[in-house]
């Protein structure tokens, strides 16, 4: 089993890869329909498992906002990551994730983070200026390269309202976005599609490779593959790779307050 500190980091790293990884499939200045993948009353829950050992849950919600910023209409919207009671005998995880975003264009204009994980206390609050190109958080304000850059919910939202259908088997991309105190980018491979068993049953996916970097949690040949919904949801179901000892998987579990039955094409 990885040790404690080792598995706190592949926990943020699974649920930044499920966030950010299918909107890496795009650079420059990404399109998007008018209108969006998801509505208000969204549910997703996921299983984060350790071989056979399901460690930790993560359940993601889709609210209409009290708060509009500079926009007639907000979503808010919120995810939370914690560790299961079996697995936090060894280590214990609750982390808990607000992003605020513009109900037409997708863009943040606020984030926070409450981030607990053993000993370890992390909390954020991130403003964007997309006109500016600037992040300012607890530590400062950042430079960004982009006029579209993400925090960890609003890119994986954004991803789901873009569309993919000139993305072309073998190509990779990169996406800008904002994370622990600084601007990045995330390169992911688009591999193909593919159909796979869930627990939610049989669904056709769009299946990405995103970037990994080996150290204390992957081996040198890891790889780390996303199943994406190929209908109008756009729902990352699967999430898999091999770290240094065994196997991690990230799959959904539940899906209340859909736009589409799963499956089922946009119009």
């Amino acid at each position: 089993m990885p040790n404690r500190h080792a598995f706190g980091k592949f926990f943020m790293v699974c649920t930044g890869v499920l966030v950010l990884s299918i909107a890496s499939a795009f650079a420059q200045q990404l399109p998007y329909l008018q209108e969006p993948a998801f509505k208000a009353g969204e549910e997703l829950t996921y299983r984060l498992r350790y071989g056979f050992i399901s460690a930790a849950n993560a359940t993601l919600k889709v609210e209409d906002s009290r708060i509009k910023f500079s926009s007639p209409h907000t979503f808010h919207l919120s995810a939370r990551g914690r560790t299961s009671s079996a697995f936090s005998v060894f280590y214990t995880v609750d982390n808990h994730y607000n992003s605020y975003v513009d109900s037409e264009t997708f863009l943040p204009h606020y984030y926070t983070e409450r981030i607990r994980e053993g000993s370890y206390r992390r909390e954020d609050i991130v403003r964007f200026d997309h006109r500016n190109r600037t992040v300012t958080g607890e530590k400062g304000t950042f430079k960004s390269p982009s006029a579209q850059t993400f925090d960890l919910l609003s890119a994986y939202y954004f991803a789901r309202n873009l569309d993919l259908s000139d993305v072309k088997e073998g190509e990779s991309f990169t996406l800008t976005y904002f994370l622990n105190d600084e601007v990045a980018t995330l390169g992911i491979k688009y591999v193909g599609v593919e159909t796979i068993q869930t627990s939610l049953g049989k669904l056709e996916c769009l299946k990405f490779s995103p970037e990994i970097k080996p150290g204390r949690i992957f081996r040198k040949d890891s790889a780390l593959y996303l199943w994406v919904t190929n209908d109008g949801n756009r729902i990352p179901v699967k999430a898999q790779v091999e770290i240094l000892v065994g196997t991690v998987s990230l799959e959904l579990t539940g899906a209340k307050g859909l736009k589409y039955p799963l499956g089922q094409k946009a119009n």
